[in-house]
């Protein structure tokens, strides 16, 4: 480093580049500055979160839809078939009570396994909740 002036700077002036004599109203637009594009990113990031959520909601969703629809499908066909083969047996009024409680059951358990995938959908953005907690903190340490 030499001794000699910058151009355009005072040597006996306050230096730009240290914060500590930066003026008062250089540095409050500094921070305002700082707080925008933390905003901005925030923003960025709780869209990306509520993206990433809807992804998620969709798969389940569909995989219920097909879950239901496959079910009831092979409920139908299955049912008539189980029925029919054991009313040779038995009166049919029993065979067909017996279908439709194992159709209730295998129902009963796409649903809980569709209920589970959807319960792991966060409607609320964590990380963008917690990054804001944390950007309130800079600020007011940076304010302060």
């Amino acid at each position: 480093m030499t001794d000699e002036p910058r151009p355009g700077v005072d040597p006996d002036g306050p230096d730009p580049d240290r914060p500590e004599e930066q003026s008062l109203g250089g540095l409050l637009s500094e921070v305002a500055r700082d707080v925008s594009e933390l905003i901005r990113k925030e923003v960025e990031l709780a869209k990306l979160e509520v993206r990433e959520e809807a992804v998620k909601a969709s798969k389940a969703g569909a995989k219920l839809g097909a879950a239901a629809l496959l079910g009831n499908l092979a409920l139908l066909l299955a049912a008539f078939a189980a029925a029919w083969g054991l009313a040779e047996v038995m009166p049919a009024g029993w065979a067909f009570l017996i279908v439709a409680v194992l159709a209730a059951v295998v129902a009963g358990g796409l649903f809980a396994v569709g209920r589970k995938e959807f319960r792991k959908v966060s409607p609320i953005p964590r990380q963008t909740g917690e990054t804001l907690k944390e950007d309130v903190e800079w600020a007011r340490e940076r304010m302060s």
